[in-house]
């Protein structure tokens, strides 16, 4: 696909079907703040950002954007885009401060007033159970490593979906378990910063069991309620035409997408990832894989880029690594850009799995942004990154691919995890200074084309 914004094929909303979602995304912990106000708990994220030498700039989410008090001002920067639903993710150590039991009133209050206020404006709210922030007194007790917290999370979700379900249909379980489980419990680069194999198995089962043992609650409490989960998933190319790299990617297919897609449609962990990850795999127990394999009505997918993987002997059981090819066209971040990559991924989705509906629940980039003197922020890189994977979106329907919704990461500016506020995925710019918020170009261009 041509970079060349001169050469772009011509894009309109009318090429999407009347019903098509349209939207963008965002997390609790990465832009509400208020993380010790009206009796919020403290979070797994809250003791990781306090531990020095944890976030690349020191910094934290305890401002953020400080959507907690701005959030009529957050919403009305979505409803001028033209979008027509909003992704959100509630905290839940503000609904529950200690994991489960006492209910903090105030919490569950804030999020009433937050669905109120995008039903007014329009929006149709998508809520995420589960974005990465566990109350850190349930870590405290073994946090995902232990059974016992499925059962705290399926308390969780019956509390908030008891409140909310009378407003809000479209529900996430969890966002991202790949990330939960591997990045923050083998690699140790996110909360709650643990470095173990075993254990990031183990506690991938248990994200997998707490989300099907939470949609039966889900569903009863919530009328003609559409229930699903988001995972991060990446289409896998070999770095090179040898057959060691050829066996690589399969391997590394089998833990970074098979794993989390085969057991949700009912096929059980993937035989050949089980037979390498041998004493590491996770303990199952009678009954746990029909939970999981409960009937979704979509599946959220988070694209981001392609991996492309060698083979590497030396590297763990599934003995592969993520290896950078030059000249490829990259993010700030790193990462390749690649919208042929959403069309090979979302087709393989439907060919393999189909999925009664598919959302994409998170795109979008980061790039070097500059104010300009007239306060402007001309973020070109961005507008042609959502134009162009717009584009393949269209592809994949062209395709039959049954691609129901969009949703642009991120609305805002804001706290990015391990990277503090070093990255900006924002289609809003954020002044952390002064709060101020300023919409890109990219905003700009995508008002305009979901106006048009």
């Amino acid at each position: 696909m041509t970079t060349d914004p001169d050469r772009l094929p011509p894009l309109r909303r009318s090429d999407f079907p009347p019903a098509f979602r349209w939207g963008c995304a965002t997390a609790a912990y990465q832009i509400e703040g208020a993380t010790t106000e009206d009796g919020r708990g403290e979070s797994i994220w809250d003791r990781f950002c306090a531990t020095p030498g944890r976030i690349r700039d020191g910094s934290s989410g305890a401002v953020a954007c400080d959507h907690y008090h701005r959030w009529p001002e957050d919403l009305d920067l979505a409803l001028s885009l033209g979008a027509n639903a909003y992704r959100f993710s509630i905290a839940w150590p503000r609904i529950l401060p200690a994991g489960r039991g006492a209910v903090n009133a105030k919490g569950l209050e804030f999020y009433d007033r937050l669905v109120d206020g995008m039903l007014a404006r329009g929006l149709e709210p998508w809520a995420t159970l589960y974005h990465w922030d566990l109350p850190q007194a349930l870590q405290d007790a073994g946090g995902w490593a232990e059974r016992s917290t499925i059962d705290a999370f399926v308390e969780y979700a019956d509390v908030v979906t008891r409140r909310l379900g009378d407003r809000l249909k479209h529900w996430i379980t969890h966002n991202e378990p790949w990330c939960t489980a591997f990045l923050g419990h083998l690699e140790g680069n996110h909360a709650p910063g643990v470095r173990d194999l075993r254990t990031a198995m183990q506690v991938c089962h248990h994200l997998l069991l707490s989300h099907g043992r939470a949609l039966p609650v889900v569903r009863a409490n919530v009328p003609g309620a559409q229930a699903g989960i988001t995972l991060s998933l990446h289409p896998i190319v070999a770095a090179s035409a040898s057959a060691a790299d050829a066996a690589a990617v399969q391997r590394h297919d089998g833990s970074r997408n098979r794993w989390f897609l085969d057991p949700l449609h009912g096929r059980g962990y993937p035989a050949d990832t089980l037979a390498l990850l041998g004493d590491a795999a996770p303990r199952v127990e009678p009954g746990d894989m029909a939970a999981i394999a409960a009937p979704t009505d979509f599946l959220g997918v988070n694209y981001y880029f392609p991996e492309i993987v060698a083979d590497a002997p030396d590297r763990g059981p599934i003995r592969t690594r993520v290896v950078e090819l030059p000249d490829v066209e990259r993010t700030a971040f790193g990462w390749p850009v690649s919208p042929e990559g959403l069309v090979v991924l979302l087709e393989r989705i439907h060919r393999d799995y189909a999925p009664p509906v598919i959302h994409i629940t998170e795109n979008g980039s980061t790039y070097d942004d500059v104010v300009g003197a007239d306060g402007r922020i001309i973020d070109v890189e961005r507008r042609l990154y959502l134009v162009r994977h717009l584009v393949a979106a269209r592809e994949a329907l062209r395709r039959g691919v049954p691609l129901g919704g969009y949703f642009a990461w991120s609305l805002l500016d804001n706290f990015e995890w391990a990277e503090g506020y070093l990255r900006r995925f924002g289609i809003v710019h954020v002044d952390y200074t002064t709060q101020k918020r300023t919409p890109k170009a990219s905003a700009e261009w995508y008002a305009q084309f979901l106006r048009s």
